[in-house]
């Protein structure tokens, strides 16, 4: 089997949808063996901030020394970028490989065919094992209570990052609901760890889970935060009197970062070697694209997945804080189902110049309501469906001081990111 042929096998189970439920990833994972049971986890759920979170704990456990696979979803660019063992994708061949290895048991099973996302959680957890991982850093996909990575043992921590409307559909419409799905990850005799300002409804869910399941629960002390310095490239630090560097832009960020040093502080009570001084160097390296990534410098241009209330509130709050008076072009693309109107009046006020785009995903707003939108907040609103002819505009009305802003769907954000970087790269 060749990559591309077990690419377009991991695809073509869409087909079978979103089905919340453990019993056929635990089925499949029982046919080879039940790899899960030999790993040791730090599981993260969330509504906003479990990527950045679980690349930064992945970042200082391999700062340790320790052999650490990371999973995450969804990918940018590359679909490998979902399974890695120390910052390494996994290779095109071993991907493949361990597709080979599954599909004898998946053509014997009874019932229910895995889904895409079972499929590719079984495929890790397979690949973790059979590289004698020492810890794997598990990003939740949707939920947790009946996410397929909820299949596995109790965690060394659970992390439960900020919570918010999101997915109201599948997990509930208010906080409490959302929280109680999210914590489906915590189990009996484990610990948890969660971000600190979550809101109150939220927290009590939080709190009498954790109760209910034995679990201590740690939350990072933010009064205890002094920033020294602080920008678009990220943040210095002293978080009770250690100092910390936190990469990635934002004060959201800051609660993401304190929110994995707090478990990466628990882990060597749980059994992982792991000192505070590797815990601060390891966070410091992090890279993580979409992020208010700095794409290019002249005009700046910077790419964020921020695609729902809360997180493009935390983008707003970014580009307020750290360019103020710049000009901003803002390229932006949604998905219908999500609530693309507060994610749209939250960015378009900003804008100079508003360009609505459709995501690459059968689920895109059309960039006609998205730019219908925007234009009670900005009256210089325009759409186009090529993103090609999107980023030209962009490029033409962004000057060299001013901004172009590249925010919404993660489905969005890799081809707009090869769209730039293609296009800088010929410009040398």
């Amino acid at each position: 089997m060749t990559y591309e042929e077990a690419l377009a096998y991991i695809h073509s189970t869409l087909r079978f949808g979103i089905q919340p439920g453990l019993s056929r990833i635990a089925r499949l994972l029982g046919r080879i063996g039940n790899p899960q049971e030999h790993l040791r986890f730090v599981h993260v759920a969330g509504t906003n901030g479990k990527g950045s979170t679980s690349a930064a704990i992945a970042a200082a456990l391999r700062k340790a020394g320790l052999r650490t696979g990371l999973y995450i979803s969804p990918y940018i660019e590359d679909f490998r970028e979902r399974i890695q063992i120390n910052g390494r994708y996994i290779a095109p061949g071993e991907l493949a490989a361990e597709l080979a290895r599954l599909l004898p048991f998946l053509n014997e099973s009874e019932g229910e065919h895995p889904t895409e996302f079972e499929l590719i959680t079984a495929l890790a957890f397979a690949y973790f094992a059979r590289q004698a991982c020492d810890v794997a850093v598990l990003e939740v996909g949707l939920g947790g209570r009946f996410d397929a990575t909820n299949v596995i043992p109790t965690p060394l921590i659970s992390v439960i990052t900020a919570i918010s409307l999101d997915h109201t559909a599948v997990l509930g419409d208010t906080l409490g609901q959302i929280a109680f799905e999210k914590c489906g990850i915590i189990k009996p005799g484990g610990v948890t760890v969660t971000s600190p300002g979550q809101a109150p409804e939220a927290l009590e869910t939080i709190t009498r889970i954790c109760a209910e399941r034995g679990n201590p629960l740690h939350i990072p002390q933010i009064e205890k935060v002094q920033i020294q310095q602080e920008g678009i490239d990220g943040t210095s630090l002293l978080y009770g009197g250690q100092p910390l560097s936190v990469p990635l832009c934002g004060r959201h960020q800051i609660a993401n970062f304190l929110t994995a040093y707090e478990a990466l502080r628990l882990l060597p009570s749980r059994g992982l070697d792991i000192s505070l001084q590797n815990a601060a160097a390891g966070m410091a390296d992090v890279r993580f694209p979409a992020r208010l990534e700095r794409l290019h410098d002249k005009p700046l241009v910077l790419l964020d997945g921020a695609h729902n209330a809360a997180g493009t509130a935390a983008l707003a709050d970014a580009v307020r804080r750290y360019l103020p008076g710049r000009p901003v072009t803002t390229v932006m693309g949604m998905l219908a189902d999500k609530d693309y109107a507060a994610g749209v009046g939250n960015i378009a006020p900003l804008s100079a110049r508003f360009i609505a785009v459709r995501p690459d995903s059968p689920r895109a707003l059309d960039p006609r309501e998205t730019a219908r939108t925007a234009s009670a907040f900005c009256a210089n609103t325009v759409f186009f469906d090529d993103l090609g002819d999107a980023f030209a505009d962009a490029l033409a009305h962004t000057g060299a001081e001013g901004v172009l802003l590249i925010c919404g769907s993660l489905y969005l954000a890799g081809p707009m990111r090869r769209l730039v970087r293609g296009h800088f790269s010929k410009c040398v």
